[in-house]
């Protein structure tokens, strides 16, 4: 009896295994600065080309790689599961901040998710093609990453997010190799100044973006957002902001996505009625 048990067990966890979300690491060719750059694709239980999903790009934060959501959130496959939507993780290079450098020529990662990844994904999977159906969010550097690219490429996202993001560059000159990217802050004020998302809200009109905005009261980039939630708030810019106790880590992170990607999943039923 208890042999015959053992091999039911291990055949209802082989069935549950065969019903979750699947991972791809995709190698993606990045036609601006030539090179291979991988990727993680989720796709959901059930996903078929028979059926066209909304996609979420998801974007690692400094130092970190396009592993780092499937490996420290053990979640995030269940997420994709019962959102019925796919997940994208590029990687950002260890500290690109996702810009189209103009200090290294060669650092070209604006260009390379809002424009050459998005067409891959399009022509791989069964997505959603239009910007109805992306949405792009982050933590970290990613956070900054997710707000400023969505910003500057309304016609690729209508969604947009950012979990303890870096949303204002100009008061960390020394930090996180932004110097490299940007120049330094004395003889390249300019680079800081229109690469920081605070300074880019004038590019929003009400509605167009649906933002969600996350960040823990002990982080250090939580005046920051309160800044940037100010801002948007003075300028009539609807959006989500919302604090809790939390520093910068995955604890924070891990239950911040879960609040992300359901905004985002409510904002897809709205606009294409998934």
């Amino acid at each position: 009896m208890r042999t015959r048990l053992s091999i039911l067990g291990l055949l209802f966890l082989f069935t549950l295994n065969c019903l979750a979300a699947k991972v791809d690491t995709l190698d993606t060719f990045s036609p601006s600065m030539q090179k291979t750059i991988k990727a993680v694709v989720i796709t959901p239980d059930g996903y078929s080309k028979k059926e066209k999903l909304p996609v979420v790009y998801l974007l690692h934060g400094y130092s970190g790689n396009y592993k780092d959501w499937i490996t420290k959130v053990s979640k995030i496959q269940t997420l994709a599961d019962q959102m019925n939507l796919i997940i994208v993780c590029p990687d950002g290079n260890f500290g690109s901040w996702y810009l189209d450098s103009p200090e290294v020529k060669e650092s070209k990662y604006e260009t390379y998710v809002s424009k050459e990844l998005v067409d891959i994904i399009d022509k791989k999977y069964s997505t959603i093609t239009s910007r109805e159906g992306r949405a792009i969010t982050g933590l970290s550097m990613g956070g900054h990453g997710a707000l400023y690219l969505a910003f500057r490429h309304q016609d690729v996202y209508a969604s947009a997010g950012s979990m303890s993001g870096g949303v204002d560059l100009r008061p960390f000159p020394n930090n996180w190799e932004l110097a490299k990217y940007l120049g330094t802050y004395a003889e390249h004020p300019d680079n800081w100044e229109k690469n920081s998302v605070i300074n880019l809200t004038h590019l929003l009109t009400p509605n167009a973006l649906a933002i969600t905005i996350e960040c823990g009261t002990e982080d250090f980039f939580y005046n920051a957002n309160v800044q940037l939630h100010e801002k948007l708030m003075y300028n009539n810019i609807p959006h989500r902001f919302t604090t809790a106790p939390g520093a910068h880590n995955w604890e924070y992170w891990e239950n911040a996505i879960e609040y992300q990607l359901t905004f985002f999943k409510n904002e897809f039923k709205k606009k294409i009625k998934v």
